[in-house]
């Protein structure tokens, strides 16, 4: 008897271990740099795959204020919605959370004599900005993020 709840006991606590944390994993999209240069443009390739920067106040989606989901522009994975959206006064899109936090993917940036928090697509790996920890509530974060490595789209995410 104390041989099957051990067994069962070890299947369990496998299980938990094995299972991704915070939900689903996405499943990645890998492309050869030619490709990345034939879907994107070349402002959208430089922060997208080369983890440039957009000067502030020149995005598109710095002053958007339509209702709808900012996904991906590498790839279409829903990434922040309308109603994360907020105005930093910092001249690029800000939002407090992401869709899911399977949807992004963070790394420690050391660039420019900085630390800083990357912030990336978790499908495709390109570089959407950083995120910082002086954002509103709930969250108490900023994610501050390129409008050129954005969509934007009505629909709801998924």
């Amino acid at each position: 008897m104390h041989y099957r709840t051990t067994i069962r006991s070890l299947l369990i606590l496998a299980l938990i271990l094995m299972w991704p944390m915070g939900g689903q994993s996405m499943e990645k999209i890998i492309k050869t740099d030619a490709q990345w240069r034939e879907i994107l443009s070349p402002e959208q390739y430089k922060v997208l795959r080369q983890k440039g920067t957009e000067p502030a106040f020149s995005g598109e989606y710095n002053d958007h204020h339509h209702n709808g989901t900012y996904v991906c522009a590498g790839c279409d994975n829903p990434l922040f919605s309308s109603d994360a959206k907020f105005d930093s006064g910092t001249g690029w899109p800000s939002f407090f959370q992401p869709v899911g936090e399977t949807h992004i993917a963070t790394h420690e940036d050391r660039s420019w004599f900085m630390v800083r928090t990357e912030v990336l697509c978790a499908v495709c790996d390109g570089h959407l900005g950083h995120v910082f920890p002086d954002g509103p509530a709930p969250t108490g974060l900023r994610y501050c993020i390129n409008s050129l490595a954005l969509r934007f789209t009505t629909q709801a995410p998924e």
